[in-house]
């Protein structure tokens, strides 16, 4: 598979750079000067980070990209994307993988491969005064390597690689191209349909959808079934206490 024969979707940019320190710190840099929604691609970060800022680890081979938005609606609108940037990774690998059954989503924003986490998501704004001007989605993905086990925190879903785990190897820039298409596609549904059929095509591919989890918000933990993702994509527990709505947590299984 070659990035030469795949199409790339039409109004959207992209940039491929040797090296960047952080492709959501470069698209926090290039927002303003920006025509329209654009892809960074760094074919080398030397200070990727996750979510809670933790160092998101990036040997060569590995896909850390970033796509620079400029949404219109409110913040918890442009939160959504976490949703479109799951579904598209989830087609991209399935088209990589050709094992769509090994690929599932964990709310709100891991990619699993055979139960393992591959792929990770980060959502960053910028704006002034409560108004946002660009939103980056940041995607991480195990083409080739997985972290060590010991740099992960105590709980953490083992992690894994797509090569490992398949024996498929894809390049970045092949793999941007497919979930190039794939975000369009799903970006396309959210503005012209809504969250709805985005949450069902979600729920499908849940991971421990019915299965007791654990939600750490960081001030509480709360411990049931996951039952749903609600109209506005928060988490939906069944718990001791009752249902139980989540808006933003770490999920430990």
């Amino acid at each position: 598979m070659s990035s030469n024969t795949l199409v790339w979707p039409t109004g959207y940019d992209r940039r491929v750079l040797s090296e960047v320190d952080s492709t959501n710190a470069e698209a926090a840099r290039l927002a303003p000067t920006l025509a329209g929604p654009t892809w960074i691609l760094g074919l080398r970060q030397t200070a990727g980070r996750g979510r809670r800022g933790r160092v998101w680890s990036d040997p060569p081979g590995n896909f850390a990209a970033t796509l620079v938005m400029m949404p219109k609606g409110e913040p918890a609108q442009a939160a959504l994307r976490s949703f479109v940037a799951a579904l598209a990774l989830a087609d991209a690998l399935t088209q990589v993988t050709a094992r769509p059954e090994a690929i599932s989503l964990k709310w709100p924003n891991d990619v699993l491969l055979n139960g393992a986490k591959v792929a990770g998501i980060l959502l960053e704004t910028t704006g002034q005064g409560g108004q946002m001007s660009s939103l980056a989605v940041g995607v991480g993905v195990n083409l080739t390597h997985a972290p060590d086990l010991d740099t992960l925190e105590p709980g953490a879903v083992s992690p894994t690689s797509v090569l490992s785990a398949t024996g498929a190897n894809v390049d970045p820039e092949t793999f941007l191209c497919l979930l190039g298409s794939a975000f369009a596609h799903w970006e396309d549904k959210l503005v012209t349909h809504g969250f709805a059929p985005l949450r069902l095509a979600f729920l499908d591919r849940a991971a421990r959808l019915g299965e007791p989890i654990t939600a750490r918000t960081g001030r509480e933990t709360f411990v049931g079934t996951f039952t749903d993702v609600d109209a506005h994509g928060a988490l939906v527990l069944t718990t001791a206490k009752g249902r139980q709505t989540v808006q933003a947590a770490e999920i430990f299984f």
